[in-house]
């Protein structure tokens, strides 16, 4: 999927709400924001786009049992570098791509915590 050049971040971040991403806002120790982080699970695998800055994107598709979706030991497909197309190349990926290596749904849910922080949750059969 290319998206237009044009399109503000908000627009980028709208686009992505529209996909179903989730938007977690990691604070440092002061409660600062120090990222703006999506993610997306379904199916088998968890999609995460980290916005540090409009030319400094990166995005991840990794298997759904990851322990830390912000640094995660598998990583099944990765993108950097400015968000227009790092955003583009992520929504362009099907949803079933890179999928099939896993064989069970994962599921889960974010839990809130102190100072705006959130910690991801897997589900246990």
């Amino acid at each position: 999927m290319t998206l237009s050049p044009e399109l503000t971040v908000e627009e980028v971040l709208g686009t992505l709400i529209a996909r179903g991403y989730r938007f977690v806002h990691p604070r440092d120790a002061n409660g600062e924001v120090v990222t703006v982080v999506g993610i997306r699970a379904h199916g088998t695998v968890i999609d995460v786009v980290r916005l540090d800055g409009e030319d400094d994107v990166t995005a991840m598709r990794m298997p759904h049992d990851e322990d830390d979706v912000l640094q995660p030991e598998t990583v099944l497909w990765s993108a950097s570098g400015a968000m227009h197309s790092v955003v583009g190349d992520l929504l362009a990926l099907g949803d079933h791509d890179y999928a099939q290596r896993y064989s069970h749904r994962g599921g889960g849910c974010w839990v809130r915590g102190e100072s705006g922080r959130a910690k991801w949750l897997m589900a246990t059969a």
